[in-house]
């Protein structure tokens, strides 16, 4: 029930439900004589198809939220398990998705309510608002499948990289730092946003590295899969092609996720002006007008 409390089972619930996943992706995995990617992949999808039966179940598509980062660290731990030698190249790609998962899936719970359908996210509630008879098919390929997918190719470096175990170069440090940086980037911006929210915040946040960009948490999403991209194009020349999952990461964010974001802040007063004021993703200095 809705009454401004949190549901106090809603972690336990939602880890069940993500047990069940798992358990259904590796049954999967282990049942397909395919190529491993391609398992993995097929996998992948088994566990989101389990997720979004459970939304449906909620009547909440929030249930996937968490799968975006989650989805990533689940495929580690498995190639690690699988992996008979750690080298540099396969420890970085490690540590920087560890953080970025464990991060991110943070971020997600303190901002967690509960799976009744009146916590559902405002972007899944207009899909289903604007979209009407046709929500469930949205649900599923847009809300659901689309990211894991895209998620999935972001990975695709890594996963090569566990494959291939290639020797360590001076690039993919320097890649690897991109990708922490990219991760230091989000926190400092969720911890400024929660702080502004906590304080009765209205308007819009100017503060930190939201006081020329609107979107740093974005800028450090984009930043941390170009640098999983480019630190496997370092070490494994001949996979450059990987670098399509950063790429369609970052046309995800451009045309929908900021579109979306900036349509529903458009919505309080003063929005063009600060839209004017600021850039859309790097925290650089804009010539500030008053009208």
């Amino acid at each position: 029930m809705v009454n401004g409390k949190r549901e106090p089972f809603r972690f336990l619930i939602v880890f069940f439900v993500y047990l069940a996943a798992v358990a259904v992706g590796v049954a999967v995995m282990y049942a397909l004589p395919l190529q491993f990617w391609l398992s993995l992949l097929i996998a992948d999808v088994a566990a989101t198809l389990v997720v979004f039966a459970f939304s449906l179940v909620f009547r909440n598509a929030s249930v996937y939220d968490p799968y975006w980062s989650v989805q990533p660290i689940v495929i580690v731990i498995g190639l690690a398990c699988l992996q008979k030698s750690f080298p540099v190249t396969v420890i970085l790609p490690m540590i920087a998705i560890f953080l970025w998962g464990i991060r991110l899936t943070a971020n997600w719970a303190y901002t967690f309510k509960g799976l009744d359908p009146a916590y559902q996210d405002w972007r899944y509630t207009m899909l289903r608002e604007k979209t009407g008879g046709n929500y469930i098919a949205v649900n599923l390929f847009g809300i659901h499948l689309v990211p894991t997918l895209i998620v999935y190719a972001c990975m695709l470096p890594v996963i090569f990289v566990f494959e291939k175990t290639p020797a360590f170069n001076a690039g993919s440090a320097v890649f690897f730092a991109v990708s922490v940086l990219a991760v230091l980037l989000e926190l400092v911006a969720d911890c400024t946003m929660h702080k502004f929210k906590r304080g009765g915040g209205e308007g819009f946040l100017r503060k930190g590295v939201w006081k020329y960009s609107r979107h740093p948490n974005y800028l450090g999403e984009i930043a941390f899969w170009w640098g999983i991209a480019l630190a496997t194009v370092c070490v494994l020349p001949s996979y450059w092609w990987t670098i399509a999952g950063a790429f369609l990461n970052t046309l995800l964010f451009l045309f929908v996720s900021i579109p979306m974001a900036d349509g529903h802040q458009a919505r309080k007063e003063g929005f063009a002006l600060y839209k004017k004021n600021t850039r859309k993703l790097f925290p650089i200095y804009k010539k500030q007008s008053e009208n």
